[in-house]
């Protein structure tokens, strides 16, 4: 983009086309909307005023600021690290490249949730490899009278999953802690005591990963994502380790991929200490959510 804005005067209106036309070349689909939304982060200025204000003049200062982010852009980072947010369940979450960008198709997992603790008095929940502790934060927010452990493998990610706490002013809600899935428990006495454990753990499978688009494969954090060769590992240690942990009639709740709903399924159900195994379809009607309750 330097190349075309170099030394040359920009109206509102005549930068938003370029900045359209840079992204539009690089292959992103929604440069349109996009385009807006850089100019907003940028400037300061909302999509109505983008419109209202169509002939002002750019300084060159702010120009050059916005190159630098169509840059990005057009090298395929994705948009949330360069605005260094995105939204979750209503709420404004801090994304970095420390941390996976939640999904919209995540959100299920707190419905889900809240939906089957409501009437439950005081429970005791735990968010496995919280990430940017959106899954922690909202349902800290959702069920205040509760409990929250937030459980990730990396420090420099709970350091920011506790900003977005911060953010949202549950940092006192919640216990944070250090280490491998559910391996931070042991000896802490919870033994029989959890009544959920959520999760969106990685399964993505080793051999997808050189066919994801390049937003994700260069940016987003691999240990996040891939599992494994079946992607399907760390939900099968879930399952296993879950099992000492949760309360009489406590649940197990967990993101899934396309197409392992049925091997995930079998896992849980050859486990005599699951009494029920649930599917909650997401949208666009893909198995997205597996719920596993423990034998009461």
């Amino acid at each position: 983009m330097a190349s075309t804005t170099e030394g040359k005067a920009y109206t509102i209106d005549s930068l938003i086309a370029e900045v359209r036309r840079q992204l539009s070349i690089a292959g992103i689909e929604s440069a349109d909307q996009e385009s807006f939304w850089l100019i907003e982060h940028t400037l300061g200025l909302s999509s109505i005023r983008q419109v209202v204000d169509r002939d002002r003049l750019i300084s060159e200062h702010d120009v050059a600021t916005l190159i630098g982010m169509v840059a990005r852009r057009t090298a395929r980072e994705p948009l949330q690290y360069i605005l260094g947010t995105q939204e979750f369940c209503g709420l404004e979450f801090e994304v970095n490249r420390t941390v996976l960008i939640p999904r919209p198709e995540t959100e299920l997992l707190v419905r889900e949730t809240v939906r089957r603790l409501t009437g439950v008095p005081r429970p005791t929940l735990i968010d496995v490899g919280t990430g940017s502790g959106c899954l922690a934060v909202t349902l800290a927010r959702s069920i205040p009278e509760g409990r929250v452990l937030a459980i990730d493998l990396s420090a420099p990610v709970l350091e920011t999953a506790k900003r977005n706490a911060q953010r949202h002013a549950v940092e006192s809600s919640i216990t944070w802690l250090e280490g491998d899935l559910l391996a931070p428990l042991t000896g802490s006495g919870r033994e029989g005591a959890v009544t959920a454990i959520v999760s969106n753990p990685p399964y993505i499978r080793e051999s997808d990963w050189s066919g994801i688009q390049p937003e994700v494969s260069r940016y987003e954090p691999r240990t996040a994502l891939v599992a494994g060769p079946e992607g399907t590992e760390l939900h099968e240690r879930l399952l296993n380790e879950a099992i000492p942990y949760l309360a009489p009639g406590g649940f197990l709740v967990m993101e899934l991929g396309l197409g392992q709903s049925s091997a995930v399924q079998a896992c849980a159900r050859s486990k005599p200490a699951y009494g029920s195994v649930d599917i909650v379809r997401d949208e666009g009607g893909i198995d997205r959510v597996l719920i596993a309750g423990r034998s009461r």
